[in-house]
């Protein structure tokens, strides 16, 4: 049994203290390389709550649900999902919905992803300029997992100001800030269920080709699933699907500014794209870490974890661990083998990998073909999304010249 007294202040929305600044913010990694030599498994006071940096115990705790379980016992009226729930009953669900992703319907919305990033593109190509996450990070994924789930187009930017919230954290550890964000996930996470049971309620008498009348149609060991599961699922999908590739999409063209010989490299041969990505999600991973909380007693790094304590699994450590990555600091855009956590690992590896993939595969190809010499927006300031298990930033500016060929 799970003691969740002590994981009633979730730890992995706290920041922590070693990420005292907004350039260490903007670029942890130099942190994380110095935890993972000098405290590869510590407990952090602070946050109440074990960090976990290296590669092998990361692995390690991610493919072991039985001893680092999902749930969580943070005070936040939250459903329950995919995410925080256990076997059997996770694998029942991600069994219901694995038939909304398979392959085949992924890799059919190809050419409407080509279409809709031709379309943002279409409306900045003549400035010469573009801010890439407003103008199409944002909401080509949002655009897609809208359609996906059914939602009208005029809702769309209630959806990602809903999503921003659900994945915010407090900038700072103190009780008040964390409090704060509390309130303001429930309110979200209220509004947003609220508004998805008048959809499941549409469907329910009007089914529509949507992901939602799907979810109501499907059943497990012959129980439908209840309006509470169908809306915990739609908003799972909303906050992880679009917070992830916006995230994605924006650090693949971070990534090309930041080396303009990349950008030369992909465009002469755009075969390298798909290598290009996976090395994007190992270098600079949307999401850097997972929280899990521990069944029993166990042992990991020479360092004893209680029963109910808070396990931090630092993905974006992980991924740059010298022991698994031959010269982790370089990047390598070809990099095999790349067995990067990026998407996490095991029975909870995350669901819209494939969907992302793509999303981030087709805006890289598109934007390559169509614009030239992109550049970072020199004397524009970054700023970081406030969210200790996020990685990425709040807008990234670039100027190009159009491709006219």
């Amino acid at each position: 049994m799970i003691e969740t007294n002590k994981t009633e202040r979730y730890a992995n929305i706290i920041p922590m203290a070693e990420l005292n600044t907004k350039a260490k913010r903007l670029n942890p990694f130099p942190i994380y390389d110095q935890l993972r030599q000098s405290t590869p498994v510590r407990y952090d006071e602070n946050r109440s709550c074990w960090d976990i940096f290296r590669y092998e115990d990361v692995h390690r705790i991610l493919k072991d649900p039985a001893t680092f379980s999902s749930r969580r016992g943070m005070d936040i009226k939250r459903r329950e999902t995919i995410l925080t729930m256990d076997p059997p009953r996770h694998n029942q669900m991600r069994g219901v919905v694995n038939k909304a992703f398979t392959p085949k319907v992924i890799n059919d919305l190809a050419p409407h992803i080509t279409s809709i990033t031709n379309e943002l593109l279409n409306t900045v190509e003549g400035h010469g300029e573009m801010d890439i996450v407003s103008d199409l990070a944002v909401p080509l994924p949002v655009i897609v997992i809208a359609e996906l789930l059914g939602v009208p187009p005029e809702d769309r930017q209630l959806f990602k100001d809903w999503s921003d919230i659900l994945v915010k954290g407090p900038d700072e550890n103190t009780e008040e800030a964390f409090n704060q964000v509390v309130a303001e996930k429930e309110q979200a996470s209220e509004e947003l269920s609220a508004y998805f049971a008048r959809i499941v309620d549409q469907r329910r008498t009007e089914p529509k080709d949507d992901l939602i009348s799907q979810l109501l149609s499907a059943e497990i060991e012959g129980q439908k699933l209840n309006d509470e599961e169908v809306i915990a699922f739609s908003v799972l999908l909303l906050a992880a699907g679009n917070e992830t590739t916006t995230n994605l999409i924006t650090n693949t063209i971070r990534r090309l500014t930041e080396d303009q010989a990349l950008q030369q490299q992909l465009k002469g041969n755009p075969d390298l794209i798909p290598g290009f990505i996976e090395e994007v999600l190992r270098f600079y991973p949307p999401i850097q870490a997972i929280g899990r909380v521990a069944t029993r007693d166990v042992e990991i790094g020479g360092m004893m974890i209680k029963t109910g304590d808070q396990v931090i699994s630092w993905v974006a450590s992980a991924n740059r661990d010298e022991t698994k990555f031959k010269n982790p600091e370089s990047f390598v855009v070809d990099r095999k083998p790349n067995p990067h956590l990026a998407f996490g690992f095991g029975i909870h590896f995350c669901l819209g990998a494939p969907l992302a993939r793509l999303e981030g595969k087709i805006a890289l190809r598109t934007i390559l073909e169509r614009l030239n010499e992109i550049q970072y927006l020199t004397g524009s300031e970054l700023s970081y999304i406030q969210s200790p298990f996020v990685y990425g930033v709040k807008q990234y500016p670039i100027t190009f010249q159009p491709n006219n060929n």
